[in-house]
């Protein structure tokens, strides 16, 4: 029987979880959870403690064809995992798909960024992103993906949450009205995500909107979406001249059916609940 098992780490967490219940339909699918306790009786979660528990006894155990990394929690425990990952994957028949970050470019701010662009990060979260994204980069081609993801919005994400809550209790809405942006969402990502698996892609992907949108009007618009609101926002000017976050696909498009621009998913994915 051919072996089609996932392991996704870190399946309680918004993408993770997110990326379980795409998955766990079509793979016999697995996941980590660390404090939330709802998955213990869940036999296809296991508990996991990054800073206690050693991932070669999951992996051992679950023996997947893919392991899906969504982790988070304190970087020198991401690292040290990572490390543990790839020692496994040397001697493993198994591919790693990991969740990376439009912030491995966020140094380059006079641009987007394309898959084969270097990388250079000037925040501590980009330059835990890169330094996973390196040691995969010494992995067999036909063993890794990097699947490097922009600002992700969706009904239940935290983003989108953070924003309802302030607009419920007036808090002010932090926005960039320089900064450039591409955008995601949990439900599109996830099909990209599945078909990559289907299709048994590995290599570098931007699975982000095709097209670029400013934060502020961005969030703006998303506003707009959830109700008539009079929001107070908070213009938080970073430099003077517009600059870009943007992973944007070149190199690797998806198939057009994919593919999501960012007024799609202001039209579509936001509800008031």
């Amino acid at each position: 029987m051919e072996n089609n098992k996932i392991l996704i780490l870190g399946a309680s967490g918004f993408i993770g979880n997110a990326i379980y219940r795409e998955l766990h339909s079509y793979f016999d699918t697995y996941g980590t959870y660390f404090t939330n306790r709802s998955y213990k009786n869940n036999q296809q979660f296991l508990r996991y403690d990054m800073e206690e528990d050693d991932i070669f006894q999951i992996l051992e155990k679950v023996k997947p064809k893919y392991i899906i990394s969504a982790l988070r929690g304190k970087f020198v425990s991401q690292i040290q995992a990572h490390q543990h990952i790839m020692e496994y994957l040397a001697t493993a028949d198994a591919k790693l798909y990991f969740i990376s970050s439009a912030n491995v470019f966020d140094a380059y701010s006079k641009f987007p960024s394309y898959e084969t662009d270097k990388t250079l990060s000037e925040s501590v979260y980009g330059r835990l992103k890169i330094k996973i994204e390196n040691m995969m980069m010494r992995l067999p081609k036909e063993k890794a993906a990097i699947l490097r993801v922009p600002m992700v919005f969706g009904n239940t994400s935290p983003r989108i949450r953070d924003i309802k809550k302030s607009l419920e209790t007036n808090e002010p809405i932090e926005v960039f009205p320089n900064l450039i942006i591409n955008v995601t969402n949990d439900d599109r990502l996830t099909q990209q995500i599945h078909y990559l698996i289907n299709q048994n892609k590995t290599g570098i992907f931007h699975l982000g909107s095709t097209d670029l949108v400013h934060h502020e009007d961005f969030i703006k618009e998303v506003i707009k979406r959830l109700g008539n609101f009079h929001p107070v926002l908070k213009r938080v000017y970073t430099t003077n001249e517009d600059r870009y976050l943007a992973a944007l696909p070149k190199e690797h498009l998806l198939p057009k059916n994919l593919r999501i621009g960012y007024q799609e998913i202001i039209d579509h994915h936001l509800t008031v609940e």
